[in-house]
């Protein structure tokens, strides 16, 4: 069973609220560089056999290599500074990717799934993009009844249950190569309750501290990734990261969706 916060808004004002707070979010923040990060042993691993790339809503966190790679996100911040550096860019919606069938060999979508509303939807648009044997990497969060404040600061519509993740992965014929504990949420709920009053009386002065102070010390001190062959034990994982093989053989859907803007033109 699926279960979100019965103060979760409406599909319309969910997404628009996860547009406000990540562009406040990116306006302000700096790029980091996907070799500081814990998930790039993984990517790195991958390259070799994933020519073509595609990662979804990457903010200024990008996991991916900037130079190759396609980025897809709905802020202009982020996108305007990913180009900056380099990066191919496009505005749009996960549910109505820009691109044709089959298209990537390794698309990534970390900390996406759980913001979006229809998230089967969202997930089959993954799975359309993505070449047949191609990888998927995915986080999820686990289990409603671990929901706090920290959940509705970031824009999540749910937390989700291991059956309700194992029965959305069946679905759309995802098998789990690898798995592992993920995420970077505040361990101390006080710190979360702290962090919540700031942003809602001092939003300013809280994201520039956020920007400026938490978020590389958090890059600085994060934990190291580590992998298990198949599904983690999920009994004591708040979030789990997924690297999920593309069936082989399945019939390429048309796009959902038409027309985006690149801008780099």
């Amino acid at each position: 069973m699926i279960r979100a916060s019965s103060r979760s808004p409406a599909a319309a004002d969910l997404r628009e609220t996860n547009r406000r707070f990540y562009d406040s979010l990116w306006s302000g923040a700096r790029l980091v560089a996907p070799q500081r990060l814990n998930t790039w042993p993984l990517v790195q691993s991958l390259l070799p056999r994933c020519r073509r790339r595609l990662e979804v809503a990457p903010g200024l966190r990008p996991r991916l290599p900037i130079e190759g790679t396609e980025f897809v996100d709905i802020s202009w911040p982020a996108l305007a500074k990913l180009a900056r550096c380099g990066a191919r860019v496009v505005q749009s919606e996960i549910d109505a990717l820009p691109f044709p069938s089959g298209t990537f060999d390794l698309v990534c979508a970390l900390d996406i799934i759980e913001h979006i509303e229809d998230d089967r939807g969202a997930l089959a648009e993954l799975c359309r993009v993505a070449a047949p044997g191609g990888i998927l990497l995915l986080s999820i969060p686990l289990y409603a009844s671990r929901w706090t404040v920290f959940d509705e600061l970031v824009g999540h519509r749910r937390r989700y249950e291991p059956e309700a993740l194992r029965a959305l992965l069946g679905q759309h014929e995802l098998l789990v190569q690898q798995s592992g504990a993920y995420g970077m949420k505040p361990r101390s709920p006080r710190l979360v309750r702290h962090g919540m009053w700031w942003l809602d009386r001092h939003r300013e002065l809280a994201m520039w501290w956020y920007n400026h102070l938490f978020m590389p010390l958090g890059v600085l001190f994060q934990a190291r990734l580590t992998l298990v062959p198949g599904m983690i034990d999920l009994l004591r994982v708040d979030e789990i990261i997924l690297v999920c093989r593309i069936a082989a053989r399945r019939e390429l859907s048309l796009p959902r969706g038409a027309g985006a803007t690149n801008v780099c033109d």
